[in-house]
């Protein structure tokens, strides 16, 4: 029996943040894959190696983590006063379906470089040396994300000596701002209030402060669920029954928001809302074995992302965290100390990370015009990826 010869598209393999992703140039894709559906769907699943019964993504570019099961696909935008156009889809491990509810806010790091380095960006507005501003259109939450590249000599940096904790080596600084990060889905507080109480049965009752800003986001307090906030991956991510807590948590916290309309869509939208448990700071030793004082941080945060506890932080759980912190009565800024604040240093499994935001409240209504923080990015590879045609 002849089979057909693998086909092979042009891509790369890029780090942005504490995530990696499989990048596309929308023009690269075979025609099917260029508009949404079930033609793309197959194709990134089978670039990323899913559905893997084993977990482990072994043929294909997946890492078996939520960090890296990721594919961006890229394009001149189709907005006004915007660069390009950035979709973001969250590939599950052992499943056979893509995510496309959200964005990655570490993968925003990359971005920019990419449009760069692939003709994305009009050269006129590109300095031979400086920061290159470049104006992201978020197709998948419909928002502005304003990237800030390095340029040296006409051509993107990516080496320097930016420490992100998460990422083992330095490299080049790229400050990402979300502009009104409230999510595309609805109000900054779904249910028009700060703390909310959620009943879960046969899990418990608990004050859940619910926004979209970011991502939309579930926060909680470690010490409803017998937490401390200083956990590490193995403390939650090795027990099936406090991910499967965590899992109902989260389905009925979707519910609660409106992002679905029956408990059931929570297992075909594991990437979005993400839940989260939050601590007053308090020191603990990181994944690495640094040691993380008290006075360094302001507050602990642990975020699960696809069913585990993240490594680190997803970008997007960072700009709910800024906006949530900025914002009195919020079980963030509660956590925080309470206090008025612009910015937020908050502790993870891998070391903190500072993240600003600035509230205002019109009408009622809190808003943030604009939520920053500081990632890095990096080619790890390019050329081109290969897969069996069906």
């Amino acid at each position: 029996m002849a089979f057909k010869p693998q086909i092979k598209i042009p891509a790369t393999y890029m780090r942005g943040g504490t995530s990696k992703g499989v990048f596309f140039n929308l023009s690269d894709l075979p025609v099917a894959a260029q508009v949404p559906g079930a033609a793309r769907d197959a194709l990134l699943l089978r670039v990323i190696g899913s559905p893997d019964p084993y977990g482990k993504q072994t043929d294909g570019m997946g890492g078996a983590t939520s960090s890296t099961s990721k594919t961006v696909i890229l394009s001149k935008s189709t907005q006004t006063d915007h660069d390009v156009d950035y979709l973001f889809g969250q590939v599950a491990i052992d499943k056979p379906f893509i995510d496309w509810s959200g964005n990655c806010g570490n993968l925003t790091a990359a971005v920019g470089s990419f449009a760069i380095s692939n003709g994305l960006v009009d050269k006129g507005r590109l300095p031979e040396n400086g920061l290159a501003t470049v104006r992201i259109w978020q197709a998948n939450i419909k928002k502005t994300i304003i990237a800030q590249v390095p340029i040296t000599n006409g051509q993107v940096q990516e080496t320097g000596d930016f420490e992100l904790d998460g990422v083992t080596f330095p490299a080049a600084e790229v400050e990402v701002a979300f502009v009104d990060p409230a999510d595309g889905e609805g109000a900054m507080f779904p249910t028009g209030n700060i703390i909310d109480r959620l009943v879960v049965p046969e899990v418990g009752e608990f004050n859940v402060t619910l926004i979209n800003a970011g991502i939309p986001t579930i926060f909680l307090n470690a010490s409803d669920l017998g937490f401390t906030g200083c956990e590490l991956q193995d403390d939650i991510n090795n027990d099936d029954a406090i991910l499967a807590r965590f899992e109902t948590i989260r389905a009925h916290g979707a519910l609660k928001m409106g992002l679905i309309n029956d408990l059931e869509e929570a297992k075909s939208r594991q990437h979005t809302p993400k839940v989260a448990i939050v601590a007053p700071a308090k020191g603990y030793v990181s994944s690495s074995g640094k040691v993380i004082e008290q006075s360094a941080i302001d507050v602990n945060v642990r975020a699960l992302s696809m069913g585990k506890l993240h490594h680190a932080m997803m970008g997007t759980a960072a700009v709910a965290i800024a906006t949530a912190a900025a914002i009195p009565g919020s079980l963030v800024n509660i956590a925080a100390g309470g206090k008025e604040r612009t910015a937020v240093t908050f502790g993870h499994p891998s070391g903190t990370l500072k993240v600003g935001a600035q509230a205002l409240c019109v009408d009622e209504q809190w808003q943030v015009e604009r939520a920053i923080m500081s990632r890095s990015a990096r080619v790890l590879m390019e050329g081109w990826v290969r897969i069996p045609q069906e």
